[in-house]
């Protein structure tokens, strides 16, 4: 609505009763009305206020997104089959300005949200039932989570004995399946959360579905599939069972044809508008020590190809003499060589290193066609050789400027996460997702945490 009075107001606000068309009658003023009850009513069509979503991971921003490029879609052609010449205009100003709001509206409102939860609040109580192990990771996933919408109350497991006062990290077990659903009423839980296992059977799930409609309480299912994305996962519908598909992953076609195309533009974008930056960081790192403004290292991009990655020198140009003598205070796991005050940073490069300044070169080989903006960590050559399987799924891309591991803990994340969440970008990436992000991004960067 802000983005159409907006348009509304920097276009026409001389021609309040000014007719869309001579032969139409319907003046501008009532058109911004319809479009933004046509826009609202579009929203609330794709059902991105749904409780199950609000507040957590990308399909709320997702869903604002396609709901709104849709409607508008629908109104250029409209307006160019109409032959309204303006009214293009007016949505070319309308769409961005209300998009940007709504999406600004429902950042604001989540980190409002977020602090909520972490107080306690605003969360959906659960009751969850499985094995002990299920049940476990289901509560660690939920309850320590600051974004989760849910909360861990209860614990039923399939079968076994029941002893007074026994646990799950800290959650108490009440029953077995027989009493579950007196037990989601007694806890007041809005949810019931069903790990599969050889007990739980779909005539089970289907009683306790019965059991809980009449006291409106909902009923999830959790799979063990883990770090797959919902796009890739379609429900077949078979004779007495439905389906779950999974889509392999792909790392061709269109889709990363246009990738290539938006890295090229935005880092072409990003050097123009940081070109004063990039000019007053090389001037501090040559002013304040001896040696290069840049320093560039090999690393492994997509298929194993080696490149020069560039950086702004942060270090002593003798640092990596010391490499064997500062093994010894490697505080990162796996593969990662990490310490946290490494004497070999130099006062500038400390401070650009904070705010990942020192990584802005690296603008240049997205120029170059060697990384993306958002993609996996870029490795050394000494950490690929000792690879593992799954580990080399992170050189059938591209590697990023920023990622996951970047908004996700940067140096702070061990190596198995570190991994897993490179994998995970890997296999189920979209563009939506990489514009979350880079948003996500100057986020991580202006706040310096995990930097060093």
């Amino acid at each position: 609505m802000v983005g159409v009075v907006a348009a509304y107001f920097l276009r026409w606000d001389k021609f309040i009763s000014q007719p869309v068309r001579e032969d139409v009658g319907v003046p501008y003023l009532v058109l911004s009305v319809l479009i933004g009850v046509a826009w609202a009513g579009s929203l609330a069509f794709s059902k991105t206020r749904d409780v199950r979503i609000v507040g957590s991971g990308p399909t709320e921003y997702q869903r604002v997104f396609d709901s709104s490029w849709r409607l508008f879609a629908v109104l250029a052609i409209l307006a160019f089959l109409f032959r309204f010449p303006e009214g293009r205009g007016y949505l070319v100003v309308a769409f961005p300005l209300g998009l940007g709001g709504l999406l600004l509206g429902r950042y604001l409102w989540r980190q409002w949200l977020h602090r909520k939860r972490s107080a306690g609040s605003h969360r959906t109580a659960v009751l969850a039932i499985g094995h002990r192990d299920q049940a476990e990771r289901l509560i660690r996933d939920l309850n320590e989570r600051d974004s989760s919408g849910y909360r861990v109350v209860a614990v039923c497991i399939p079968s076994g004995q029941v002893r007074d006062g026994d646990s799950i990290l800290g959650v108490p077990i009440l029953g077995d399946l027989r009493s579950a659903g007196q037990i989601a009423a007694r806890v007041e839980a809005g949810c019931v959360a069903v790990s599969g296992s050889d007990a739980v059977t779909a005539e089970v799930v289907r009683h306790l579905s019965w059991e809980l409609e009449p006291v409106g309480v909902d009923l999830m299912l959790t799979t063990e599939l883990v770090d797959v994305a919902g796009p890739r996962i379609t429900i077949t519908p078979a004779e007495s069972v439905s389906l779950l598909h999974v889509d392999a992953p792909r790392f061709t076609g269109p889709k990363f044809v246009f990738k290539s195309i938006s890295d090229w533009f935005g880092a072409a974008i990003l050097t123009i508008l940081l070109l004063p930056v990039l000019i007053t960081v090389g001037l501090a790192v040559w002013l304040t020590s001896k040696g290069p403004v840049f320093y560039s290292q090999q690393r492994v991009g997509r298929n194993g190809e080696t490149f020069s990655m560039l950086k702004f020198r942060s270090m002593r140009v003798d640092a990596e003499l010391d490499l064997t003598a500062l093994a010894q205070a490697n505080e990162g796991s796996g593969l990662l060589f990490k310490i946290r005050d490494d004497p070999r940073v130099t006062p500038v490069g400390r401070f650009i290193r904070r705010y990942s300044l020192d990584e802005l070169p690296q603008i240049f080989n997205v120029l170059r066609g060697d990384m993306s903006l958002v993609g996996p960590r870029p490795p050394l050559p000494r950490e690929v050789s000792q690879y593992e399987k799954k580990v080399r799924r992170r050189l059938l891309v591209k590697p990023g400027l920023t990622g996951l591991w970047q908004v996700g803990g940067r140096s702070d994340l061990s190596w198995e996460e570190s991994v897993r969440l490179d994998v995970y970008y890997v296999e189920n990436w979209t563009m939506f997702g990489d514009f979350l992000i880079l948003a996500r991004t100057a986020r991580a960067v202006v706040s310096g945490h995990g930097a060093y």
